[in-house]
């Protein structure tokens, strides 16, 4: 964008009375979370089935934890190149290719006759999540006000760990109901199609070429104009951050995975009852995630808000690890833990953005965020092949473990910013 067209953008946007600024705002909200709530649907593309993969392709718990490792590896390479890409190009074209190769994914999965098929449609599934944080924080920054930024954080969050908690439900639901697995993935390709069309049809509320960063407005410092696009690399607090998604992320890929068997095989419960636990994980974790947004409007300290949320998840965590608990009391328990992670999402996000330099926010999401991609891929197979040794509790601890790590990390980025 122009120096002439950003300051037109902006007169645009100032003449706007509150009403219509709200309802501009709460528009492109609404739409991004809906993508962003897709993407994360389908992390969960494959994971959800794991159980019958292995009844029906023989597979182990280690070729399952590859799968996810090929989707986290393809999309955290992918992750960290689309950020230059929508740097340059924009974020709604990107996001339109996003969604396409979701579409594919679900063919894929829905005609696979081994692990082959399982992984091309992870895959496809991997590359199509590549660019949604890039995408969407790009469009967030640019198009929202700032009063309302926080909130947007937060809805972006909810609706992501709301699309994690309604795959579970609708894979394994279509599975018990019709005893086809494949018709679940119909239904998956169904949905990306329509949130295409909805998205096409709302194209000018997602249009980033129409908004204006904070540091274009009147009076803010833009970045120097001859600094190296890789610049952003030297700042110690784009990798602190980029460490926290690391281990945070760790700790979720074991809950996803492998919770549900993990307790299955300590508390003695069924799968059935087991496999709605990484529901409740995501739903508490929404849950955690709209009281979030309201801490994090009002607080300054984003590294205490991130510490205390998540030290409260890793107990709980370790508690179940214990094997001490009733089986209902471990199901609550692990669920819950949700609800910490929730809370210290928005605090997470506003802190990506003060470490991102002026201009550099697609370069700076993506990197960071190709943490995310990087915790999951190294986690599921060691995950996996701790599971294949029945070492149940390790799942648990691990998990523990690794939000304890992300806390140290969080706590060192006031330190590692400038």
């Amino acid at each position: 964008m122009n120096s002439a067209t950003t300051t037109a953008t902006a007169a645009a946007l100032r003449s706007l009375s509150p009403a219509q600024s709200a309802k501009r705002d709460i528009q492109t909200i609404s739409l991004i979370g809906l993508a962003h709530g897709t993407s994360h649907f389908f992390h969960m593309l494959l994971p959800p089935l794991f159980p019958v993969f292995m009844r029906e392709f023989g597979l182990s718990y280690s070729e399952l934890g590859l799968l996810v490792t090929i989707f986290f590896v393809i999309s955290g390479v992918g992750q960290a190149l689309s950020g230059f890409l929508v740097d340059k190009t924009g974020a709604r074209p990107v996001l339109f290719v996003a969604l396409g190769c979701f579409v594919l994914a679900s063919l894929a999965a829905g005609t696979a006759q081994g692990f082959a098929g399982l992984a091309l449609a992870a895959a496809l599934a991997g590359l199509g999540n590549s660019p949604f944080h890039p995408v969407d924080f790009t469009i967030l920054n640019k198009r929202v006000s700032q009063q309302r930024l926080g909130h947007a954080f937060s809805v972006h969050g909810i609706t992501g760990n709301l699309g994690w908690a309604v795959a579970p439900v609708l894979l394994i639901s279509m599975h018990e109901a019709t005893g086809q697995w494949r018709l679940g993935y119909a239904a998956t390709a169904a949905w990306a199609l329509f949130v295409i069309a909805l998205l096409a049809f709302k194209r000018d509320a997602i249009d980033d070429s129409q908004g204006t960063w904070g540091h274009e407005k009147a009076g803010a410092a833009k970045a120097p104009v001859d600094e190296h696009p890789m610049a952003f690399l030297k700042l110690p607090s784009v990798w602190l951050c980029f460490s926290f998604f690391f281990f945070t992320t760790s700790a979720l890929s074991a809950i996803q995975s492998f919770a549900s068997p993990a307790l299955s095989a300590m508390y003695g419960v069924s799968l059935a009852s087991t496999a709605f636990v990484v529901t409740g994980y995501m739903l508490a974790g929404a849950a955690g995630m709209i009281v979030g947004g309201f801490l994090v409007a009002k607080s300054q300290n984003l590294e205490r808000n991130i510490a205390g949320a998540m030290f409260a998840a890793a107990a709980l965590l370790a508690l179940t690890a214990t094997g001490w608990l009733p089986a209902t009391a471990a199901l609550i328990a692990a669920a819950t833990a949700g609800f910490g992670t929730g809370l210290a999402g928005p605090s997470r996000d506003m802190l990506i953005k003060r470490a991102a330099p002026p201009g550099a926010t697609g370069r700076v999401y993506g990197t960071v965020y190709s943490g995310l991609d990087t915790g999951f891929a190294v986690a599921a197979p060691i995950f996996g092949a701790l599971m294949d040794r029945h070492w149940n509790n390790a799942v648990f601890f691990g998990a523990s473990l690794a939000l304890l790590l992300g806390i140290g990390a969080a706590s060192l980025v006031r330190k590692g910013r400038g």
